[in-house]
Protein backbone atom coordinates (compact mmCIF):
# COMPACT_ATOMS: atom_id res chain seq x y z
CA UNK A 1 0.00 0.00 0.00
CA UNK A 2 1.18 3.52 -0.92
CA UNK A 3 0.80 6.53 1.16
CA UNK A 4 0.55 9.48 -0.83
CA UNK A 5 0.24 13.03 0.44
CA UNK A 6 0.66 15.86 -0.75
CA UNK A 7 2.14 19.55 1.13
CA UNK A 8 -0.80 21.88 -0.13
CA UNK A 9 -0.94 24.99 2.69
CA UNK A 10 -4.18 26.47 3.15
CA UNK A 11 -3.86 29.91 2.46
CA UNK A 12 -3.46 32.43 5.30
CA UNK A 13 -6.33 34.87 4.07
CA UNK A 14 -9.64 32.65 4.04
CA UNK A 15 -8.52 31.35 7.12
CA UNK A 16 -8.24 34.88 8.97
CA UNK A 17 -11.20 35.78 7.25
CA UNK A 18 -13.21 32.56 8.24
CA UNK A 19 -12.06 32.81 11.90
CA UNK A 20 -13.29 36.94 12.27
CA UNK A 21 -16.62 36.02 10.63
CA UNK A 22 -17.21 33.20 13.06
CA UNK A 23 -15.90 35.47 15.91
CA UNK A 24 -18.33 38.51 14.43
CA UNK A 25 -21.23 36.03 14.19
CA UNK A 26 -20.61 34.93 17.93
CA UNK A 27 -20.39 38.47 19.03
CA UNK A 28 -23.70 39.91 17.23
CA UNK A 29 -25.48 37.12 18.60
CA UNK A 30 -24.61 37.45 21.84
CA UNK A 31 -25.12 41.39 21.63
CA UNK A 32 -28.65 40.09 20.64
CA UNK A 33 -30.23 37.93 23.01
CA UNK A 34 -28.61 40.16 25.74
CA UNK A 35 -30.63 42.95 24.28
CA UNK A 36 -33.61 40.55 23.65
CA UNK A 37 -33.61 41.06 20.17
CA UNK A 38 -36.37 38.80 18.36
CA UNK A 39 -38.07 38.78 22.10
CA UNK A 40 -41.07 40.06 22.83
CA UNK A 41 -41.68 41.97 26.19
CA UNK A 42 -44.50 41.54 28.70
CA UNK A 43 -47.06 45.12 27.90
CA UNK A 44 -48.29 46.83 30.68
CA UNK A 45 -51.16 48.19 28.82
CA UNK A 46 -54.57 46.79 29.18
CA UNK A 47 -56.69 45.34 26.82
CA UNK A 48 -59.60 46.97 25.32
CA UNK A 49 -61.66 43.55 25.04
CA UNK A 50 -61.46 40.44 27.01
CA UNK A 51 -63.05 37.29 27.51
CA UNK A 52 -62.60 34.40 28.82
CA UNK A 53 -63.63 31.68 26.79
CA UNK A 54 -64.31 27.51 27.47
CA UNK A 55 -64.30 24.73 24.65
CA UNK A 56 -66.40 22.01 24.87
CA UNK A 57 -65.78 19.04 22.32
CA UNK A 58 -68.83 17.27 21.80
CA UNK A 59 -70.16 14.32 20.29
CA UNK A 60 -71.18 14.86 16.56
CA UNK A 61 -68.00 16.52 16.54
CA UNK A 62 -69.03 20.44 16.86
CA UNK A 63 -67.36 22.73 19.77
CA UNK A 64 -69.19 24.59 22.29
CA UNK A 65 -68.16 28.31 23.17
CA UNK A 66 -68.87 28.90 26.32
CA UNK A 67 -68.18 32.83 28.39
CA UNK A 68 -66.43 31.65 31.18
CA UNK A 69 -67.28 34.22 33.39
CA UNK A 70 -70.77 34.71 32.24
CA UNK A 71 -71.23 30.73 32.63
CA UNK A 72 -73.73 30.72 29.10
CA UNK A 73 -72.99 28.89 25.53
CA UNK A 74 -71.92 31.84 22.67
CA UNK A 75 -71.36 29.85 19.77
CA UNK A 76 -71.28 26.20 18.12
CA UNK A 77 -68.30 25.67 15.92
CA UNK A 78 -69.66 23.19 13.71
CA UNK A 79 -68.37 19.94 12.26
CA UNK A 80 -65.65 20.90 9.44
CA UNK A 81 -65.70 24.65 9.87
CA UNK A 82 -63.22 27.02 11.74
CA UNK A 83 -60.28 24.80 11.18
CA UNK A 84 -58.08 27.82 12.33
CA UNK A 85 -59.73 27.56 15.52
CA UNK A 86 -59.46 24.29 16.10
CA UNK A 87 -55.90 24.35 15.41
CA UNK A 88 -54.84 27.03 17.86
CA UNK A 89 -56.94 25.14 20.20
CA UNK A 90 -54.94 21.97 19.84
CA UNK A 91 -52.06 23.87 19.82
CA UNK A 92 -52.75 25.34 23.56
CA UNK A 93 -54.28 21.58 24.47
CA UNK A 94 -50.84 20.72 23.46
CA UNK A 95 -48.58 22.56 26.03
CA UNK A 96 -51.03 21.79 28.78
CA UNK A 97 -50.64 17.96 28.26
CA UNK A 98 -46.92 18.20 28.06
CA UNK A 99 -46.87 20.42 30.75
CA UNK A 100 -49.09 18.00 33.06
CA UNK A 101 -51.76 20.89 33.73
CA UNK A 102 -55.15 19.17 34.82
CA UNK A 103 -58.39 20.38 34.45
CA UNK A 104 -60.41 22.35 32.12
CA UNK A 105 -59.15 25.92 33.24
CA UNK A 106 -60.51 28.58 30.34
CA UNK A 107 -58.25 29.93 27.90
CA UNK A 108 -58.50 34.16 27.43
CA UNK A 109 -58.87 36.03 24.46
CA UNK A 110 -57.83 39.44 24.37
CA UNK A 111 -58.25 42.63 21.89
CA UNK A 112 -55.08 45.11 22.26
CA UNK A 113 -55.21 48.88 21.65
CA UNK A 114 -52.45 48.47 18.45
CA UNK A 115 -54.98 46.08 16.71
CA UNK A 116 -53.12 42.55 18.11
CA UNK A 117 -55.43 39.84 19.36
CA UNK A 118 -53.81 37.25 21.59
CA UNK A 119 -55.14 33.51 22.83
CA UNK A 120 -53.93 32.70 26.25
CA UNK A 121 -53.95 29.84 27.94
CA UNK A 122 -53.66 31.53 31.80
CA UNK A 123 -52.55 27.87 33.41
CA UNK A 124 -49.25 27.76 31.10
CA UNK A 125 -48.37 30.91 30.27
CA UNK A 126 -48.79 30.29 26.63
CA UNK A 127 -49.74 33.01 24.44
CA UNK A 128 -50.31 33.13 20.46
CA UNK A 129 -50.80 36.48 18.37
CA UNK A 130 -53.43 35.82 15.88
CA UNK A 131 -52.42 38.74 13.60
CA UNK A 132 -49.65 36.56 12.84
CA UNK A 133 -51.84 34.22 11.02
CA UNK A 134 -54.03 37.27 8.65
CA UNK A 135 -57.47 38.65 8.98
CA UNK A 136 -59.12 36.04 7.98
CA UNK A 137 -58.22 33.90 10.66
CA UNK A 138 -58.20 36.90 13.13
CA UNK A 139 -61.49 37.56 12.90
CA UNK A 140 -62.51 34.13 13.45
CA UNK A 141 -61.95 34.64 16.80
CA UNK A 142 -62.56 38.07 16.55
CA UNK A 143 -66.31 36.80 16.37
CA UNK A 144 -66.09 35.05 19.56
CA UNK A 145 -65.16 38.42 21.25
CA UNK A 146 -68.16 39.52 21.20
CA UNK A 147 -70.83 36.53 20.61
CA UNK A 148 -73.67 36.41 22.36
CA UNK A 149 -73.24 39.84 24.15
CA UNK A 150 -76.05 42.64 23.86
CA UNK A 151 -75.63 45.26 21.80
CA UNK A 152 -74.68 48.51 23.79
Amino acid sequence: MRSHSHDMPVPRGPLIGAGVLILTVLAATGLGRMAGAGTTAPRNETPVLARSLGFEDRADGAILVRDAEAAHDIAVLEPGTNGFVRGALRALVRDRRREEVAGRAPFRLAAWPDGRLTLEDPATGASIGLEAFGPTNMDAFARLLTAGRAAP
